[in-house]
């Protein structure tokens, strides 16, 4: 449990406005589709919609917002509720401490009965467990759970300028960590040795976490997508692929960069240069506004598959990201959502010969206001050797 980043840091995020605007949001979506109240269990979202960042493992988190009276309830571990108090001006005054012998269904009835019975309850479905939104049945008898879990994607996609500045300290700062990662790399040092050694670097440079598991592979390992490193060294002719990020301040960073470990081959140095020129494509492909989500994939696909490589491109070409690592969209080849202004997206493109090993390059791509098209992470894409 802590103070919230936002007031912590001074971010323009800590203004009153962002969170009052968000929960009005809410507000109008949910008198508008008949929903009487939100109950917003999603960690994630309720940052979103207050300012208090938390990770209450089983313990019951949820805020409350009836839609008929305007009270606002944020129901929270009692070893949480002093740095609830603290996480500034869009947490709700009215907090509910919970213990971890309470009933926390029954309090939830009983705090929200002054609202009358509810009819339709806004959940997020997507992270509604069977077993609380069977007690949630028990806490609101005959409510009707409405999916919110749409609404609030569509809030999210549509980063704002002061979101961005947060991610990009959190690309500088992976950025310095990738910087180390081709200092530090040698040969026989084992994937396992420079994972550690880059996760040591992050925190370092004051990072919250890993934004995901770091990814570090070598070999014909690093034909594995999501490869967990293992106690495998480094070896003279092998790729190496570093998948790495961070969480500060509230917001993620991710970026893969493909290295060779001495000359290599001719087809290692052909297979790098096709996903380099698929990843540019996918970039390409990103500003065309209004476009599908579809066309950036199709892009990085198409060049895949002009070089021969087609079936050894297992995966969509990215995702959507910000405050969770995987956020909507996901960037695949049926998603007709249109490209946005405001979207945060990664561009990874990959090849994966099992005989030979992988090669996966991956920025993260904004798209401004204006369609214009804002690559954010600024690590050199062309082939480096190593060792």
């Amino acid at each position: 449990p802590r103070q919230d980043d936002s007031e912590r840091s001074g971010s323009p995020m800590a203004d009153e406005n962002v969170w009052t605007s968000r929960k009005a949001k809410l507000r109008a979506h949910l008198s508008n589709g008949g929903i009487d109240a939100a109950f917003i269990s999603n960690p994630t979202h309720l940052y979103y919609f207050t300012g208090f960042l938390s990770e209450p493992h089983e313990r019951f988190l949820a805020l409350y917002l009836d839609a008929r009276t305007g009270e606002e309830t944020l129901f929270v571990p009692s070893l949480d509720a002093e740095a609830a108090s603290r996480a500034g001006a869009g947490v709700p005054k009215r907090l509910v401490p919970l213990s971890d012998t309470d009933d926390a269904y029954a309090i939830l009835k009983r705090e929200t009965a002054a609202g009358g019975p509810v009819g339709a309850l806004g959940v997020e479905k997507s992270f509604l467990t069977l077993d609380r939104a069977e007690r949630l049945g028990e806490a609101f008898p005959g409510a009707r759970l409405a999916d919110l879990t749409g609404f609030i994607d569509s809030l999210r996609v549509r980063k704002t300028e002061e979101e961005i500045a947060r991610v990009a300290v959190a690309v500088e700062t992976i950025e310095r960590v990738m910087e180390h990662a081709v200092k530090q790399a040698k040969i026989g040092m084992t994937e396992l040795e420079l994972t550690a050694e880059l996760e040591y670097q992050m925190k370092r440079l004051g990072a919250d976490k890993p934004s995901f598991d770091s990814i570090v592979l070598t070999g014909t390992r690093s034909a594995l997508p999501h490869g967990v490193p293992e106690a495998v060294p480094i070896a003279r002719g092998d790729f190496l692929l570093i998948d790495i990020g961070v969480k500060m301040n509230g917001y993620c960073s991710d970026i893969t960069r493909t290295f060779l470990v001495g000359e290599g081959t001719a087809e290692q140095e052909r297979i790098y240069e096709t996903v380099l020129a698929a990843n540019l494509a996918g970039i390409a492909a990103a500003e065309r506004v209004g476009a599908p989500v579809a066309e950036v994939d199709r892009a990085a696909r198409e060049t895949i598959a002009a070089a021969g490589y087609g079936e050894f491109f297992t995966h969509r070409v990215g995702h959507g990201f910000g405050m969770d690592i995987h956020e909507f969209p996901s960037l695949h080849g049926e998603n007709r959502h249109p490209l946005e202004p405001g979207m945060l997206f990664t561009v990874e493109p990959g090849i994966y010969v099992p005989s030979i090993g992988g090669v996966r390059i991956e920025d993260d791509v904004y798209i401004r206001e204006d369609g214009s098209v804002r690559v954010l992470t600024s690590f050199p894409k062309t082939l480096t050797r190593i060792g």
